[in-house]
């Protein structure tokens, strides 16, 4: 089946995905949708879910990019994401990848200051930073010297790494997932803050490591519709086998009603579901409704609340 991908250009994490199929020479339909909301179409295949991008197979939806690209790498297997065993090391790096990303958005929409469209400042800030964005943007905006202190750090981390390999990528002379974890942000830096070229010439291995990394490509992207992904899951059979986790900390098991949604207060609606399979890194539920039919639909474990529906 083909690979569907939910997302729109501008958005950092679509193209950490998007570079991540090109990584993997995959084949690939784009289905553009709203950078904000409301998001009807993609709401109606994830039960809820609004955050970029979201991979659709069929009718198994899979939300978040940490659990899209475990998927891409299961599905296909070469060339592996994970050059010279770096699988778990790598995990671990997309964790600070997404710290320091937040601390990006800090920087990018503190910068741009009253600029910022009132419409996606209030969207992202409430996604990112809580009820109290308002003043938590304030802020950024008046103290934005610490917050480029920090990412400079973490920057300078990944130049000391580049310095000291003769390799072309972090785990040597491929590619793999903790170069896709780091390259999103700086390619958010980059495009979106006019000082962000000028910021990232001082870190010249890393300027050319990105270099290397924007040549990987997308991959082979063809335009899809909305309305026709909708009817593909619609006309889909629901893939994922029953998958029960013996040693599941919560106690779930294939069957209950659960409620997923992010660990972070973003103000956003939780996908309900009954649980089809569950282990240590990934939870997924069935949910039906007119548009879509019967969906699988899979969020990772890490960074995610769940929560029994009684």
């Amino acid at each position: 089946m083909d690979i569907i991908l939910h997302n729109y250009p501008q958005s950092p994490v679509a193209e950490k995905v998007r570079l991540g199929l090109g990584l993997k020479g995959a084949a690939w339909k784009d289905v553009l949708i709203p950078r904000i909301p409301p998001k009807p179409d993609l709401v109606a295949l994830t039960g809820g879910y609004r955050r970029t991008p979201v991979m659709q197979i069929g009718a198994d939806v899979y939300c978040d990019s940490q659990c899209i690209l475990q998927e891409l790498e299961r599905r296909l297997p070469q060339p592996s994401f994970f050059p010279n065993d770096s699988q778990g090391l790598a995990w671990g790096i997309s964790r600070w990848g997404e710290q320091v990303f937040v601390e990006s958005i800090k920087l990018v929409l503190g910068a741009a200051g009253e600029a910022l469209p009132q419409d996606f400042a209030q969207d992202r800030g409430r996604l990112y930073f809580g009820p109290d964005w308002q003043n938590q943007l304030q802020n950024f905006n008046q103290h934005l010297a610490p917050i480029i202190a920090q990412i400079r750090v973490h920057l300078s981390w990944v130049e000391q790494r580049l310095s000291m390999s003769v390799s072309n990528f972090l785990f040597g002379n491929a590619p793999g997932l903790a170069d896709l974890e780091i390259y999103y942000f700086v390619w958010f830096i980059r495009g979106r803050w006019a000082q962000g070229p000028e910021f990232l010439a001082q870190f010249v291995k890393l300027v050319e490591w990105e270099s290397r990394m924007a040549a990987i490509g997308h991959g082979q992207m063809s335009p899809l519709s909305a309305q026709e992904a909708l009817e593909i899951a619609k006309n889909s059979q629901v893939q994922t086998l029953e998958q029960n986790d013996s040693n599941d900390p919560q106690g779930l098991t294939p069957g209950m009603q659960v409620s997923i949604k992010p660990d972070v207060d973003g103000g956003e609606q939780a996908t309900e579901g009954r649980i089809l399979a569950i282990n240590q890194d990934t939870i997924s539920v069935l949910r039906k409704n007119d548009q879509v039919g019967k969906v699988c639909i899979h969020f990772p474990r890490a960074g995610y609340q769940v929560q029994v529906i009684d």
